[in-house]
């Protein structure tokens, strides 16, 4: 029966991406989020969904009569850059039968993030794709969080199996960073039942976070709620929610997980720490010693036998920075780090521009709750391999996404569209004047 139903909500998808070409990016992120044919027994557990929705989406996009607007902002560059170097790394890389894989998996990811880019140009579609992302990740959140309620905490929550988030980590992160999500949906709604279906979601999955007894994610979530309190426009009843939902969820957990959460402090005790410390640095000793990195794949018995302080504790990077930094090198940490510095000002900047129009009041309440979210990946990911996880890809192009709206929005504003262009407008909206 889930394979059924599985494909039926799958040729859904494919009969509304023929009528709407857009529609095949949300196939797509359904299909990479939720995972949900990792989670049935059939057919489809080896059936080519992603491979099926690229090849209809891509040509239809390009030839259906979507507006196509390319972003013209230093960060888009900066992104398109990030993805050349990782084709010039992987073409001088150490290991090949790790890099070429690992790089078809990644274009493939950064494809879709550049449609996203070019065709999810309105409100309604990039609604359309958040719902994707949140009911995606919030299967995975009510599910986790009802398995640690019955367990009382004892047991651990674990992604999708075979998917970028398989590990209790990388589930813990992707729903603690899906949780701003649910709040500006939540914020928008008008629909009382959508609106406490979605607290009830945001409620559970705090459980299901604390589930995946990842210390990482308990870091992040408690800066991503000072930033979520902060970015609300009700403070007070989020801050209530908060100070009465955090102690009692703390509380329910057995003692086993607050044991677990001690070791942060004791992190020279913990074999895992440790060995996460040796893979930082052989990636340090390695990028110091090559130029472009190791290309991917780096995280094998070679590569620490020759850079790393302990060559006998051989570690994934468990870190977006460090594995980063091994595989594409300097250049390519210091673009990655550029490009979400970048993110979080430009965000920034489009929620200041977007008070001179109060119908853009979404708008800033989206770009709010996007920074929540990269500030909780960023922080989470300082712990974890995800930098390439297509969440992460997607809040960036939401941002790149929301400058060019606010500027279109401006230009139809100035009621003389053609007297002005895209860097003279968003001057314009700097300096405060529509």
């Amino acid at each position: 029966m889930r394979d059924i139903l599985i494909m039926l909500v799958f040729l859904y998808g494919l009969y509304r991406t023929v009528r709407e070409a857009y529609w095949g990016i949300l196939v797509w992120s359904w299909v990479g989020y939720m995972n949900a044919h990792k989670l049935a027994y059939g057919f489809s557990t080896s059936f080519p969904f992603a491979m099926i929705t690229a090849a209809i989406t891509v040509p239809l996009l390009f030839l259906s009569k979507d507006k196509k607007t390319i972003p013209t902002d230093p960060l888009f560059f900066s992104w398109v850059f990030f993805v050349f170097w990782m084709i010039v790394t992987t073409i001088f890389c150490l290991y090949p039968w790790e890099a070429w894989d690992q790089l078809d998996k990644v274009l493939k990811i950064q494809l879709f993030v550049g449609l996203t880019m070019i065709f999810i140009n309105s409100r309604k579609r990039i609604d359309g794709l958040v719902w994707v992302i949140v009911i995606s990740l919030g299967y995975y959140g009510i599910k986790g969080g009802l398995y640690t309620l019955s367990t009382g905490g004892g047991g651990r929550v674990w992604g999708p199996p075979g998917s970028f988030i398989s590990d209790n980590n990388q589930i813990g992160l992707a729903m603690l960073v899906s949780m701003p999500l649910m709040y500006y949906l939540r914020q928008q709604s008008k629909n009382i039942w959508i609106r406490r279906g979605l607290l009830g979601t945001m409620v559970i999955t705090v459980f299901s976070i604390l589930g995946t007894q990842s210390r990482g994610c308990f870091l992040a979530g408690l800066t991503a709620s000072a930033f979520l309190w902060l970015k609300s426009k009700n403070k007070g009843g989020l801050g209530f929610v908060l100070i009465v939902l955090l102690p009692i969820a703390f509380m329910f957990m057995p003692a086993s997980w607050h044991e677990r959460m001690g070791t942060i402090e004791n992190y020279e005790e913990d074999s895992s720490a440790m060995g996460r410390i040796n893979a930082w640095m052989m990636a340090f000793n390695l990028a110091n010693s090559r130029f472009l990195g190791a290309g991917f794949g780096p995280w094998n018995g070679d590569a620490f036998a020759r850079w790393a302080p302990d060559p006998n504790i051989i570690a994934a990077a468990h870190s977006i920075y460090f594995a980063i930094l091994g595989e594409h090198g300097w250049v390519g940490l210091i673009t990655f780090v550029m490009i979400a510095v970048m993110a979080l000002i430009q965000a920034g900047k489009v929620i200041r521009y977007s008070l001179q129009y109060p119908e853009l009041s979404w708008l800033k309440n989206f770009m709010s709750m996007v920074q929540v979210s990269l500030i909780a990946f960023l922080v989470g990911g300082s712990f974890y391999s995800l930098a390439y996880f297509d969440l992460y890809w997607h809040l960036i192009s939401f941002v790149i996404i929301g400058r060019q709206l606010l500027i279109q929005h401006a230009l139809a504003q100035s009621g003389s569209i053609r007297s002005f262009n895209r860097h003279t407008v968003w001057s314009a909206l700097a300096r405060g004047k529509s």
